[in-house]
């Protein structure tokens, strides 16, 4: 059972990026079930314009991409021309390309730091200001794999453990001006992001990837993490306790992956196809996280 709201969203500006659709989306939806008046930051203008249209009078829309600073201050300063202000921002816009360090298309690696990790420190660093002055809460997605760093993710891994390190030196330096930062935690979540990466045929054939947790799952762990501003937001359940034991597991993902022949498989499969669905040029499901 979740813990009651210490602070509820009711009447809060809440600035969410890759609201398009997925997870940024949901959590928009059920954070103006909950009372928030929502900014939809991201790319996909027809699906944020449709969005807003469903939220109501409660919420607004910028085309944004994350890796234009220029575009980011223009959607921060038009959501405190319509709603006078920002008291939480959830940094959620990322994107995942499947693939070895050997065959990775140089532009997709580089692409994933500069959206992932660069796009969250210019989302914050935007937003700061008026958050600042509101005393609100800062909750970045990072992911599982911040923790545990699985072959064919490396970029991703690299991006999201750059993420919680960002979480953590700026819990410290804003807590003294009354303003909470979260960390949120996923394995993979029902998401078009998620479902094309597994299109990818090293994932198919190798089974590499396990189960995949419900989007509801994700939407509640980040509400609920706003409303309490917790340090932490994690889904499914079971990845709190991972990150505890991170110092155990995460030597043991690589002692598995060097002895099972499915990991090698996928290996092998992903450097043979390294234009694969997945890996390839970004589609607007994964631009858009």
């Amino acid at each position: 059972m979740a813990r009651p709201a210490s602070h509820p969203v009711t009447g809060r500006v809440v600035l969410v990026t890759g609201a398009a659709r997925g997870i940024g989306a949901a959590t928009a939806r059920e954070l103006h079930a909950r009372g928030a008046r929502l900014s939809l930051v991201g790319l996909e203008p027809e699906r944020l314009a449709a969005l807003a249209e469903e939220l109501g009078r409660d919420a607004a829309w910028f085309e944004a991409d994350v890796t234009d600073p220029q575009a980011l201050r223009a959607a921060v300063d038009g959501t405190v021309e319509r709603f006078g202000g920002i008291d939480v921002v959830l940094a959620n816009a990322g994107v995942a390309p499947v693939g070895t360090v050997t065959t990775l298309d140089d532009a997709a690696w580089e692409r994933t730091i500069e959206v992932n990790l660069l796009g969250v420190y210019r989302t914050i660093r935007a937003t700061l200001p008026h958050v600042i002055e509101r005393r609100g809460y800062v909750l970045p997605i990072a992911s599982l794999a911040a923790a545990l760093h699985a072959p064919l993710m490396s970029s991703y891994a690299a991006s999201k453990a750059g993420v919680e390190a960002l979480a953590n030196a700026l819990r410290a330096e804003l807590a003294p001006k009354g303003v909470a930062v979260g960390c949120a935690y996923f394995s993979y979540i029902d998401t078009d992001m998620v479902r094309e990466a597994h299109a990818h045929p090293a994932t198919q054939k190798a089974g590499l990837f396990g189960g995949v947790a419900p989007l509801s799952a994700a939407v509640a762990a980040l509400a609920d993490a706003i409303e309490r501003r917790a340090r932490r937001a994690c889904a499914p359940r079971w990845v709190g306790p991972v990150l505890w034991a991170r110092g155990v597991v995460n030597p043991l993902v690589g002692i598995v992956a060097a002895r099972r022949g499915d990991v090698r498989r996928a290996v092998e499969i992903a450097e043979a196809n390294p234009q694969a669905p997945g890996s390839g040029p970004l589609s607007p499901a994964r631009r858009a996280g």
